[in-house]
């Protein structure tokens, strides 16, 4: 990663310009690298996915001395859109300033729900992931994806499957996706959407849908428990957080997707800057504090910076995008 090397009188000028901001430029103590502060912009209330992302990222990052705070502020609205919006109306002000997105920013783009994409912003970097997975009912007659699919092939509208999100969200889109890499056809998918996971997984455990899309990490607890059974995960091999879950791949479905979480800055942002939160990111992962983060939240590790990430998210779109429009969606 990059490392900046000052003459004094160099220094204290960065430093003051970078002040002017909220934000200190880089410098090493005792081996790590330190930003001054961070502002964590989050798109949606407390207690979401961003939220748990954007505060799990600054505890790592300031309890491991990388970062020296972090404040937050949430702003919902538009499905993300008015932070986005905020970000780039707002963007010479907020050169000290990380937003959190992930997998929405791609759909709710293509669906025109705002007017922005990923491209009209810095691309720092994807931090984490949760895959996808398929699940069953503990005393479901359905024990693997082979037996889903028969079921389905059987009588399609009597295999309905559960999400919570709305159809054609994302939920909808890895069940479709799944199908559909299984050789059926993804549009004769009957979907129930729930208004949020925990009460998709509630109708899974009471029997109003066969099987459930959800995230692999929410599904996890209540697999080990013994409440659903994990029948498929869109990873490329097991994942250790639950290694009994199979791989759609390893049953004959190649399909793979992650549900990525990751941060973004305004336009504009200077070179050093994003420099030093990439270098700040990539060193959070060698620390204790982290792995205690994302061991407790259950995250998959997918560290994907600039130019990376910015590939990662346009071979999603082109998926999703081609999907969507067999769906109907587009």
């Amino acid at each position: 990663m990059t490392r900046f090397h000052f003459s004094r009188r160099i220094l204290f000028a960065a430093l003051a310009t970078a002040f002017a901001f909220g934000f200190c430029a880089p410098v090493n103590a005792g081996g790590h690298m330190v930003v001054d502060s961070i502002h964590f912009l989050i798109p949606g209330g407390a207690g979401g996915g961003w939220d748990g992302t954007a505060r799990g990222t600054g505890e790592a990052l300031t309890r491991s001395g990388l970062v020296g705070s972090a404040s937050y502020e949430n702003m919902s609205g538009g499905g993300g859109g008015k932070a986005i919006g905020f970000l780039i109306e707002n963007a010479d002000s907020q050169h000290g300033t990380l937003m959190v997105n992930s997998t929405p920013i791609v759909i709710r783009s293509l669906t025109g729900v705002f007017p922005h994409n990923f491209r009209d912003l810095t691309l720092v970097a994807g931090t984490i992931g949760d895959y996808a997975a398929l699940v069953v009912g503990k005393d479901s007659a359905m024990g693997s994806m082979g037996d889903l699919l028969a079921a389905y092939r059987d009588d399609p509208s009597g295999v309905a499957i559960g999400g919570g999100s709305v159809p054609g969200g994302m939920d909808h889109l890895v069940a479709a996706m799944v199908m559909e890499a299984a050789g059926e056809d993804p549009t004769a998918v009957k979907y129930i959407p729930y208004d949020a996971g925990g009460k998709a997984m509630a109708g899974l455990l009471s029997g109003e849908i066969a099987a459930l899309s959800t995230g692999f990490s929410e599904a996890v607890e209540l697999a080990k428990a013994g409440e659903v059974r994990v029948i498929g995960v869109t990873s490329d091999a097991r994942v250790d957080a639950y290694a009994d879950a199979p791989t759609m791949k390893e049953q004959g479905i190649d399909t793979t997707f992650v549900n990525w979480r990751g941060f973004f800055a305004a336009p504009g942002l200077p070179a050093d800057r994003l420099a030093a939160y990439q270098d700040a990111i990539a060193k959070m992962y060698a620390t204790p504090e982290w792995e205690e983060v994302r061991a407790r939240n259950g995250w998959v590790n997918i560290h994907n910076p600039g130019d990376a990430f910015r590939s990662f998210l346009e071979g999603q779109e082109k998926v999703i995008g081609d999907l969507m429009r067999k769906l109907g969606f587009l």
